[in-house]
C-alpha cells in the first residue's frame, strides 16, 4: 500500500478510547449518588441521565458549548436527571457529575496497538498531524499525559484555534504546516461528519473508524472504513 505524504488524525476514539469507559464511569457514579441518597435507585438515575444526556448532546449548539467545557455539561444534565426524580440537591449534582467526570479521565487511555502504528507511520517518513475538538486545557493534558506531542508535526485543538472542526481553517492550518497537498493527504477519525466528509471536500483522502459496524447508508460516502486505526494496513 502506498502511504501518502500526510495523515491527520482525530484524537478520542480514534487515537485514545475516551468513551469506552461512560457506561462504568456513570454507573459507578449513580451508585454513590443512592449511597448518599439511599431513595435513588441508582439504575433509574442512570437511565434518566442517559436519555437526558442524549436528548442534550444532540443539539449542534449545545454540543459545541458542551464539549469546550465537559464538567458543566455533565453537571447540567445530571442536575436535571436528579430534578426529574423529585432530587433537588445541588451539591450532590456537583460531587456526582464530578466523580462522573474524573472516573472519565481516569479511565481514558490509548486503544491497543495505536501507538505503534502511530511510531510505524513516522518511520516511514508519513507527517502526521493531529486535529481534536474540545476545550485547551482537556485536550493538552490528555496529549502531555500520553506522551503524543513530539510523534505529531502539528496539533490544532478547537479551544486554542477558536474554531474546530468541521470548520474548513482547521484542516488548512494542517495542510499548511505540514507543507502537503490535500491529493496527498488522508484524514482518519471516528466522526463521520467532522473527521471524515468534511476533509473530503477539500480532497483529503477520508478514512471513517465505525467501530460498531453500523455502515453508512447517507449520500456522502468514506473513501475507505475500518473498525479500529490498527487495520490500517490490512
Amino acid at each position: 500500500m502506498k502511504l501518502p505524504q500526510a495523515i491527520f488524525l482525530d484524537l478520542d476514539d480514534t487515537v485514545l478510547d475516551d468513551t469506552g469507559s461512560v457506561i462504568s464511569s456513570w454507573t459507578d457514579a449513580c451508585a454513590e449518588a443512592a449511597r448518599r441518597r439511599p431513595e435513588l435507585d441508582p439504575a433509574k438515575l442512570y437511565e434518566v441521565n442517559r436519555e437526558h444526556a442524549d436528548w442534550w448532546w444532540s443539539d449542534p449548539t449545545r454540543h459545541r458549548e458542551g464539549r469546550l467545557n465537559l464538567r458543566k455539561a455533565s453537571h447540567e444534565i445530571l442536575t436535571e436527571a436528579l430534578r426529574r426524580l423529585g432530587c433537588d440537591d445541588p451539591e450532590l449534582a456537583h460531587d456526582i457529575s464530578n466523580l462522573y467526570r474524573d472516573l472519565r479521565e481516569e479511565r481514558t487511555g490509548p486503544f491497543p496497538g495505536a501507538f505503534d502504528l502511530i511510531d510505524q507511520l513516522r518511520a516511514a517518513g508519513v507527517r502526521l498531524g493531529m486535529m481534536t475538538n474540545g476545550a485547551a486545557d482537556a485536550q493538552r493534558a490528555k496529549i502531555e499525559r500520553f506522551g503524543l506531542a513530539p510523534h505529531f508535526d502539528h496539533i490544532v485543538i478547537e479551544g486554542e484555534l477558536g474554531v474546530g472542526k468541521p470548520n474548513r481553517q482547521v484542516y488548512d492550518i494542517l495542510l499548511r504546516e505540514l507543507r502537503v497537498d490535500p491529493t496527498q493527504t488522508w484524514a482518519i477519525g471516528d466522526n463521520l461528519e467532522f473527521d471524515v466528509l468534511a476533509p473530503m471536500e477539500l480532497g483529503i483522502y477520508g478514512i471513517w473508524l465505525d467501530p460498531a459496524g453500523r455502515g453508512c447508508d447517507g449520500p456522502q460516502q468514506p473513501d475507505r472504513i475500518m473498525a479500529a486505526l490498527t487495520q490500517l494496513f490490512d
